[in-house]
């Protein structure tokens, strides 16, 4: 009885130290399928590489003669995969673009975004789909930017007189805050038929919070990259997404009104229809192969402003 218990044993063990050794074997094998990867530290991975850096980009560089085109980081928990050869970058961004379309998750631009429904920063799927169709068959076709055509032409009238009335009055000229307030205009005229330049404007106040969206994506947020940081908000990202996103939905709640009574009421036959009027159009017919709803609208005049960097940064 006792010889076979002892066989029982031996026999157990041998079993768990095959699959044991099976696992590490498909392990190893599995890691030397992967991009080379520097030493990494327990939590936050590579991102002392990046922080103490005072340029992450020589940072990159360095590493990528070490370890070659393509190698491995970890932010936190979350795996990163660095390219940098103009031949992989191709392979990625043009052969392979649907493997790779997946944007990073951003807690703090999801809830500013409406759950991340605006284009810029939907996920690659049947909604994103529907949107890219419509922004390039309706919204920035060539039939809609010819009627926007005298839009454009009057901001740039603006700006040459501002600029011959200051060169009569023998004033000095920052061209480039003023060719970036033109700019801002005609993309915001054209969304909601609304200057940025001007004072007492809903798009003054939208540009403001555009600045802080800009700034807000920009930053490290701990919660979305270490994982027991994930319920907390130690940086007070969330609290802040959450003032941006109410003031924002305030605003547009507001243009979106505007734009809802003047069409019940289309007494103004010189209106030039914007794009907003347009989604509001596409949110209203009901053959479309996807409802636009008015968080979908909301979201898209966000990420128009996001995208176009609509704001000037006066000294």
């Amino acid at each position: 009885m006792v010889e076979f218990q002892d066989y029982f044993s031996l026999c157990l063990i041998c079993l768990v130290f095959t699959i044991f050794i099976w696992k590490l074997s498909k392990l190893i094998h599995a890691n030397h399928r992967l991009p080379p990867s520097p030493f990494a530290l327990p939590i936050i991975g590579h991102l002392h590489l990046l922080v103490l850096s005072p340029c992450p980009h020589r940072t990159f560089h360095k590493l990528s003669i070490r370890y070659g085109p393509v190698f491995r980081l970890y932010l936190g928990s979350t795996p990163c995969v660095v390219i940098s050869s103009p031949e992989t970058a191709k392979e990625i961004f043009k052969t392979y673009d649907n493997a790779f379309s997946g944007k990073p998750h951003n807690s703090s631009v999801d809830r500013i975004s409406y759950g991340a429904s605006a284009f810029i920063f939907a996920p690659y799927g049947s909604y994103w789909k529907f949107m890219k169709k419509i922004v390039m068959s309706q919204l920035l076709n060539t039939s809609t930017l010819d009627v926007l055509l005298p839009v454009r032409n009057d901001e740039t009238n603006r700006l040459v007189k501002c600029l011959s009335q200051k060169a009569n009055d023998g004033k000095s000229v920052e061209l480039g805050l003023e060719l970036t307030k033109m700019t801002n205009n005609v993309i915001s005229r054209m969304l909601m038929g609304k200057r940025c330049s001007e004072k007492e404007d809903e798009a003054v106040d939208i540009r403001k919070i555009t600045t802080e969206i800009s700034e807000l994506a920009s930053k490290f947020n701990l919660s979305d990259h270490i994982w027991f940081c994930k319920n907390l908000d130690l940086q007070g990202f969330a609290k802040q997404s959450m003032d941006i996103h109410t003031r924002f939905d305030a605003l547009i709640e507001s243009v979106l009104r505007e734009h809802q009574e003047a069409r019940k009421q289309k007494t103004d036959t010189g209106h030039v229809r914007d794009l907003l009027d347009i989604l509001l159009d596409i949110s209203e017919d009901e053959n479309m192969e996807m409802k636009l709803t008015t968080d979908n609208i909301k979201a898209f005049i966000l990420y128009e402003f996001a995208s176009t960097n609509i704001f000037i940064r006066v000294p």
